[in-house]
This record gives C-alpha cells, structure tokens and sequence, in this order.
C-alpha cells in the first residue's frame, strides 16, 4: 500500500528539520524530510503530500524552483520558510503559488498553529482523528499511531460511525441498521463479531477494551 505522506518537509539544516520533523510526529503527522529539492520532487511525486513546508535556500534546485514545480503538478498547500526576509523574495514565493511565507527562525508553536489551520480549512470534511486513530473518508484509509489499518470495508463503516459519535451510548439495532441496512440478510450477531475483529485491530488490550465500550443491554460507546 502506498501511504500519502501528510506532510513533506524540505529543509537542508539537519538540526532544524529533526526538531521540525520530530514535533509534527508527535502530533500524529505521517512526515517525510528531503534535505535537497530534487529529492523533495522525487518523494512528492511518488507519494504525494498533503502539506508541504518548504525551505528557499537549498543545495542544488532552490526552494522557489520547487515551489513552481510543485504548483503545475497541483494544488498541494506549500508555507515557504526562509531567512530571506526582503519583500520580493516573499511577493515571489506567493506569486509562485505557496500559501504562506514564514521568516527564520520562526516560533515551532505558530508553526504548528498554521499547519493545523490549513490542515483544518483543506481536509476537515474528508478526514476525522482521534487520538492515535486518523480516518479519510474519501480514500477510506484508516491508521493508527500512523501505520495503515487493514480493515474490511464494514470494518471501516463501523469505526467511523463510531468516531462521528464518541461519547454516545449507540443501540445495538441502531448500529446494525446504520452499517448493514435495515434489509439486511446478515444475523445480527454479525455486529458482535465484527466488534470483536475491529477491537483486535484497534484496541491495545482487546479482551480489556478502552475505545468500544460494551453497554450491557443496550449497545456500545465509543470512548
């Protein structure tokens, strides 16, 4: 399976694009670092990306060059960094197409503020996370702690139905009606088997489950 990265970070200062790199995973980014934009290319164009942070001042092809290149392959959000702080330096980067200009050094924390704000506006209504658990409805991808899930597509159905209601005691008919419809030919004891598989897939101690929650009598809820 080929993963999309969320985030490719080109940026040829080591210490910098670790620190970088390293705060972004702990907020659950699926990140890449390409130290040259020729490498930046080759990664975007096999894996794709759904941010890119993009540094100017790169051994070899510089950032605006990638820049371009990146905006007539697509519509990727690129926040351009750099030390280059004179006015046509970031008039040219916006120009270019990227979605933003952010000096050197910069704050990690307004960093971060923009990456989910864009993340936010671009890709809220296709994805839904929680936790170490991330969703895109329009692929119908799952990862937990950012490695792929394998789920059946019922599977799938049945952890974002759950996701789309944390927190509320959902009715074992409810649930059944909702994934399997209500002419169904399946036996409702499906819905607990397929609870027990998605538990084994999501859960750390499955037969101690933390996530779905078994309601006696009544159902599940998702925590």
């Amino acid at each position: 399976m080929v993963i999309m990265m969320d985030i490719l970070v080109v940026e040829d200062n080591k210490e910098l694009a670790t620190l970088l790199c390293d705060f972004l995973r702990a907020e659950n980014y699926v990140v890449s670092l390409a130290e040259t934009g020729e490498k930046a290319l080759l990664l975007y164009e096999q894996y794709g990306a759904k941010l890119i942070v993009l540094d100017i001042m790169l051994p070899g092809m510089d950032g605006f060059a990638v820049c371009k290149k990146i905006c007539e392959l697509g519509n990727t959000p690129i926040i351009i960094v750099s030390a280059k702080t004179e006015k046509d330096d970031k008039l040219n980067g916006l120009l270019l197409g990227a979605d933003d200009y952010i000096e050197k050094p910069y704050d990690i924390d307004i960093m971060l503020a923009k990456i989910k704000g864009i993340f936010k506006r671009q890709y809220s209504l296709d994805e839904i996370t929680d936790g170490n658990l991330k969703l895109n409805k329009v692929t119908r991808t799952a990862y937990k702690e950012n490695k792929p899930l394998e789920l059946t597509a019922k599977e799938f159905d049945l952890l974002l139905l759950f996701l789309e209601n944390k927190g509320k005691v959902l009715k074992k008919d409810f649930i059944f009606r909702q994934i399997w419809g209500s002419d169904s030919f399946s036996e409702p004891q499906t819905l607990t088997v397929h609870i027990k598989w998605l538990r084994q897939k999501i859960e750390e101690e499955p037969k101690n489950p933390k996530r779905i929650l078994t309601v006696w009598g009544v159902g599940y809820q998702f925590q």
